[in-house]
């Protein structure tokens, strides 16, 4: 997937929610990143000053920051969306019965990022953690989301940058021509992309983490397992042979220290306002008229 300003990453939608639909079952074991991201982007909503009536979960997997989401801003609904309808399933079996009973459960809704079957104007918050990175084109997702926020509604979410499974890369480019990993977006691209979608004061800042495995298989199993496969357009279309496999252990042994193999994530973190409307004396909207330049 090669995420870039103002292009296409040349993403297979259908082979990301197959792989989704596919790995539901298995996702919460092996996220171990995923949800340690979650914890700490939760946190960051501690210092923002905001009480929304509706928020939206955009790219919910299996519903690891509903409690979170529902602790903080208890008042609100909350509607929770992915594009594989096998994680929305997933995320619903594992919610309390309790929940059930009083009728405290998300409302799913099946869609694109890209795409979103919501009203514009119905949010005060969109909430998306490491999602982004499966949209074909950033900018359109940031200006959907723009478009369902209200006035002073906040855009936050966390995705992949460029350092992200570098190893792995550099490994697998030994072994044939096709793309095997992610090209992720820059911060600053993606702080450029927020303002010209119509969002205002973007901040972002990045984490890096790594996990270490015993061999590339484990890697590339953990992967599988969180339904982080290849859905690039440009990917191999057959099965990759023994030869393939150990070129890439082979390619990857480079970086062996202490022992492990090293998994570097990249891991960008951003948010952003709704500009309010301006208003003048008595109340009235004021709209800024810019002279065109000749």
């Amino acid at each position: 997937m090669t995420a870039r300003q103002g292009g296409t990453s040349g993403i297979d939608k259908r082979a990301v929610r197959r792989s989704f639909d596919r790995a539901a079952g298995s996702y919460d074991a092996a996220a171990v990143l995923q949800q340690e991201v979650c914890r700490r982007h939760l946190e960051r909503l501690d210092i923002a000053r905001l009480q929304p009536a509706c928020m939206v979960d955009v790219g919910c997997g299996t519903g690891s920051a509903w409690p979170g989401l529902r602790a903080r801003y208890p008042g609100a609904m909350l509607l929770a969306l992915d594009l594989a309808p096998g994680m929305l399933a997933q995320a619903r079996a594992g919610l309390p019965w309790w929940r059930r009973v009083l009728g405290r459960v998300p409302r799913a809704v099946c869609g694109d990022m890209e795409r979103l079957p919501i009203q514009s104007g119905a949010a005060d918050l969109v909430w998306s953690n490491l999602a982004l990175q499966w949209a074909e084109d950033p900018v359109r997702a940031f200006a959907e989301a723009r478009r369902i926020l209200r006035p002073g509604g906040l855009y936050s979410f966390t995705t992949f940058g460029p350092d992200t499974l570098s190893e792995l890369r550099s490994a697998q480019a030994r072994a044939d021509d096709y793309t095997h990993v992610s090209e992720f977006p820059d911060m600053h691209d993606l702080g450029d992309s927020l303002l010209a979608a119509g969002f205002a004061e973007p901040v972002m800042d990045v984490e890096r983490f790594t996990l270490t495995y015993e061999d590339v298989i484990a890697l590339m199993r953990d992967l599988k397992a969180i339904g982080a496969r290849n859905a690039t357009a440009s990917r191999p279309r057959g099965l990759s042979g023994r030869a393939w496999l150990k070129a890439v252990g082979d390619g990857y042994e480079s970086f062996r220290t202490q022992g492990r193999l090293p998994a570097t994530y990249e891991v960008v973190y951003g948010h952003a306002w709704v500009p309010q409307a301006k208003t003048g004396p008595g109340g009235h909207r004021v709209i800024d008229i810019k002279p065109v330049k000749t």
